[in-house]
């Protein structure tokens, strides 16, 4: 996976290039937009990272631009900046999934505390799609049979009983059995269990 970038969107530049300096300064990658439109026409959702965020700008606000995001289904955390004015304001963005917020002035290192964790928020994020399209993927390459004798393998059922279930003879469920084993790359029936209760949940 890429190193993680932190995207800082703020109109004003002075305000971008001191956060820009600042978060540089942990050896973090950044790159600073001066609009919400000018970052949905430059972001790539695959980066990995997170965004630091004015919540008041001219044009798309920072909330207009959390809405645009939460409609495409871009999940980067967000830490909100906000003046004292905008508290509640930023209390809402959180309700509506926001990361985080950080009022002015802020402490230097709290809102680089934040955003480390808002990093390895979004690298956890990742790590789970990835596995979750994995083991879609194992499930996928079972044939009807295989699946058949899986979920009767989940339910706890001996191979005799899933044998009587499915009209089959012992050592065919045997075969089936270990071919589903090899697919799914597990090496006990609790393996097995788990993958399962893991597809239902995902």
């Amino acid at each position: 996976m890429s190193e993680p970038t932190v995207f800082i969107v703020d109109d004003d530049q002075a305000v971008a290039r001191s956060l820009r300096w600042l978060i540089e300064s942990v050896r973090l990658k950044v790159e600073t937009f001066s609009s919400a439109q000018e970052f949905l026409d430059g972001y790539e959702s695959s980066k990995p990272g997170c965004l630091v965020l004015d919540v008041r700008m001219p044009g798309m606000s920072g909330l207009d631009l959390q809405e645009r995001l939460a409609a495409q289904r871009i999940h980067v955390p967000i830490i909100f900046i906000t003046g004292h004015g905008d508290v509640q304001m930023a209390v809402r963005a959180v309700q509506s999934g926001a990361f985080d917020f950080v009022e002015k002035p802020f402490n230097d290192q709290d809102l680089l505390d934040r955003i480390q964790k808002a990093i390895v928020f979004d690298a956890r994020r990742r790590s789970k799609n990835t596995q979750r399209v994995q083991l879609g993927s194992l499930f996928a390459s079972l044939t009807p049979r295989e699946r058949e004798v899986l979920d009767l393998v989940v339910e706890g059922m001996s191979n005799k009983a899933i044998a009587n279930s499915l009209g089959l003879s012992a050592k065919t469920v045997e075969v089936h059995r270990a071919k589903v084993m090899e697919k799914m790359h597990a090496r006990s029936v609790a393996d097995l269990v788990k993958m399962a209760i893991q597809n239902q949940v995902e």
